[in-house]
C-alpha cells in the first residue's frame, strides 16, 4: 500500500476500523475451533462419519494454505479494501451454504471451499489494511488486538460450539457467521484504502507451484495421525517401506524450492514475482515469521491438548470445557491490549522472549500438574501463563513483520505470514496429536503386558489393534466397548485402569514436545528488533 493512504482522522473512526478487522480475524479463527466439540453431532446430521467431518476440516486448512500468497496478491491487483469485502461475501455465502448443508458434498462445497477462498482473500488483507490505516506508531496496539481477536476466538470457540449444540443446533453458529459478516460489511465501509502505483501482474506458474507446495506438505502433515510419521501403519501407503507422508512431505519441500527458484529467476529478468524474493533476507520480517510459526505451533498444539484432557479424561462437558479455556482468552486480551498501551517504547525483542518463557512455563506446569486425581482447576493457573505468552506475542509480531518492509508489500507480507500461522498451527495440531496417540499406545501395552489378570488371548487382540491406531477414549467409552465384547470384571478394571494411566501419559508426552518447541523458539529471537519501528516501511 502505498504511504499516502490516510489515517483515521477520528477516534471514533479508529475505533470502528480497528473492531471491523478484528471482527474478520475472530471470524476466520473461530472456524479453526468452534466445531470440534460437535464432530459427532454434525456427522450424524449430514449422513455422514466422524472421518467425514474431519476431511472437510482438513479441506478447509488446505485451501487456505494454497491461497494465501496468491490472495495477497490479488489484494495487490485489486485493492486492499475490496479483496477484504469480497473474501467476506465469498466466506459469508460458505457460512449459509454450511449452515443449510444437506449431506456432506454441500457441507464441503460451503465450508471447505468457499470459506477457505474468503479466508485466503481476509487475511492477507486486514494485514495491509491495519498497516494503511494506522501509523507505524500505533500498529502494535492495532496488531496486538486484531491478533488477540483471532486467538481469543479459537479459545471461545469450544463454548460457543457447545452452546449452539445443546440448545440450538451447530447450523446456527453458521448462520451466525453471516450475520457476523454482514457487520463487517456495513462497517467496512469506513476502512481507508488508497490505489495502487501501478497495477501489479499475478504469477500463474508462481501462483501453482507455491499452491500445489504448500497444500502437499500441509496434507501431509495431517496425515501423519493416521498413516505414520516415517514407519506406515498397518494398512496406511507406503513407497519403500516409509510412510506415504515422509513423500509429500519432501514433495512440498520440492515444490516451494522451485517456487522460490522461479521466484529468483523473476526478479533477475526484471519480471514482478508473486513473492519478491529480497522479503526473506530481510532480517526483521524472516525473525517475525519464525516466530509466527513457533506461536501457532504451540498455541494449536495446546488448544488440541487441553481441550481433550478436560472433555475425555475427566469427562466435562462441552460447555465446561469451553468454560475451563476462558482464563487463557483474559490473560490473551489483557496482554495484547496493556503492553503496548502501558509500555509503547518497549523492546520487541524482550517482550517475545518473556512471552516465550510464559508459554514455555505454562506447558511445562501444565504437564507437571496433570494426574488422575486431579481436577478441572488445575488448568487455570497453566492457561493463565499460556494466555499470557500468547498475548505478548500478539503485541508486537504482527507489527515487526509488516513495519520491516515498505507499506507497498504488506499484502505479500500478509499472505506469506498467514501461510506460515497455517503451516505452524497443522504441524503443531499433528505433532501434539501423534506424540500423544504414540505414547498412550505404548503406555497401554506395556501396562497390559505386564498386568497378570488379563489373558494372553486379549493381550494379543489389543496388541493387534492398537498397532493400527489407537483412540484416545474416556473411561465410559471404554468400558461400553469392553462390556459390548463381553470381558470378565477384573479385565475390565484391568483395562480401565491402564487406559487412564496411558491417557495421561501421551498428555505429558504432547505437553513436554509443545514445551521443547518453545524452547527451542528462543533461539531464534535474534532476528526480532530490539526497538518500535516509528515510520512507515522501516527496515
Amino acid at each position: 500500500m502505498a504511504s499516502g493512504a490516510g489515517t483515521p482522522e477520528t477516534s471514533t473512526k479508529a475505533g470502528l476500523v480497528l473492531l471491523t478487522l478484528a471482527a474478520g480475524q475472530f471470524l476466520m479463527a473461530l472456524d479453526s475451533s468452534v466445531m470440534n466439540v460437535s464432530i459427532a453431532t454434525v456427522a450424524d446430521d449430514v449422513g455422514t462419519t466422524v472421518t467425514g467431518i474431519q476431511g472437510a476440516i482438513t479441506a478447509y486448512t488446505l485451501v487456505m494454505a494454497m491461497l494465501m500468497i496468491p490472495g495477497g496478491k490479488v489484494g495487490a491487483l485489486i485493492g486492499r479494501k475490496r479483496a477484504f469485502l469480497i473474501g467476506c461475501v465469498i466466506y459469508g455465502c460458505g457460512s449459509l451454504t454450511t449452515a443449510l448443508a444437506p449431506n456432506l458434498p454441500v457441507l464441503l462445497l460451503g465450508w471447505s471451499f468457499l470459506e477457505g477462498v474468503g479466508a485466503a482473500l481476509i487475511l492477507p488483507a486486514i494485514v495491509a489494511l491495519v498497516a494503511g490505516n494506522f501509523p507505524a506508531e500505533r500498529r502494535p496496539a492495532a496488531y496486538g488486538l486484531v491478533a488477540a481477536a483471532g486467538a481469543a476466538a479459537i479459545a471461545v470457540g469450544p463454548l460457543i460450539g457447545g452452546v449452539a449444540t445443546t440448545f440450538f443446533s451447530w447450523r446456527w453458529v453458521f448462520a451466525g457467521e453471516v450475520g457476523i459478516v454482514i457487520g463487517i460489511l456495513v462497517l467496512g465501509r469506513r476502512i481507508t484504502d488508497a490505489p495502487a502505483d501501478t497495477r501489479p501482474r499475478i504469477d500463474l506458474l508462481g501462483a501453482l507451484l507455491c499452491a500445489l507446495g504448500l497444500g502437499t506438505f500441509v496434507y501431509g502433515v495431517l496425515r501423519s495421525s493416521e498413516w505414520g510419521w516415517f514407519l506406515p501403519k498397518p494398512d496406511a501407503p507406503s513407497w519403500l517401506g516409509i510412510s506415504l507422508v515422509v513423500w509429500l512431505m519432501l514433495a512440498g519441500v520440492l515444490l516451494i524450492w522451485l517456487f522460490l527458484h522461479w521466484e529468483a529467476h523473476l526478479a533477475e529478468r526484471g519480471r514482478e514475482p508473486l513473492v519478491d524474493p529480497a522479503l526473506l533476507r530481510n532480517r526483521h520480517l524472516t525473525g517475525g515469521l519464525t516466530m509466527f510459526f513457533f506461536q501457532y505451533l504451540v498455541q494449536m498444539g495446546v488448544f488440541f491438548v487441553v481441550p481433550l484432557y478436560l472433555s475425555v479424561a475427566l469427562g466435562l462437558s462441552a460447555l465446561k470445557t469451553g468454560a475451563r479455556i476462558l482464563p487463557l482468552s483474559l490473560t490473551l486480551l489483557a496482554a495484547a491490549i496493556l503492553i503496548p498501551r502501558l509500555w509503547p517504547n518497549v523492546s520487541p525483542r524482550r517482550v517475545v522472549r518473556l512471552g516465550v518463557l510464559a508459554l514455555f512455563a505454562g506447558a511445562v506446569a501444565l504437564m507437571a500438574a496433570l494426574d488422575a486425581d486431579a481436577g478441572a482447576e488445575i488448568v487455570t493457573i497453566p492457561l493463565l501463563l499460556i494466555g499470557l505468552g500468547m498475548g505478548a506475542l500478539a503485541s508486537q509480531l504482527g507489527s515487526v513483520t509488516v513495519s520491516a518492509v515498505p507499506d507497498e508489500q504488506s499484502p505479500e507480507v500478509g499472505g506469506v505470514q498467514n501461510a506460515v500461522t497455517n503451516l505452524g498451527a497443522s504441524i503443531g495440531t499433528a505433532l501434539a496429536g501423534s506424540i500423544m496417540i504414540a505414547v498412550l499406545t505404548t503406555s497401554f501395552l506395556t501396562t497390559v503386558e505386564q498386568n497378570p489378570d488379563i489373558p494372553a488371548g486379549v493381550k494379543s487382540q489389543a496388541t493387534v489393534q492398537l498397532e493400527s491406531g489407537a483412540p484416545f477414549l474416556s473411561d465410559a467409552q471404554l468400558q461400553s466397548t469392553l462390556n459390548e465384547a463381553g470381558t470378565s470384571t477384573r479385565v475390565t478394571e484391568a483395562a480401565l485402569d491402564a487406559n487412564a494411566a496411558a491417557r495421561l501419559d501421551g498428555l505429558r508426552a504432547a505437553l513436554a514436545i509443545l514445551a521443547l518447541t518453545a524452547l527451542l523458539s528462543l533461539f531464534f529471537t535474534r532476528r526480532i528488533p530490539t526497538t518500535q519501528p516509528r515510520s512507515a516501511g522501516h527496515k
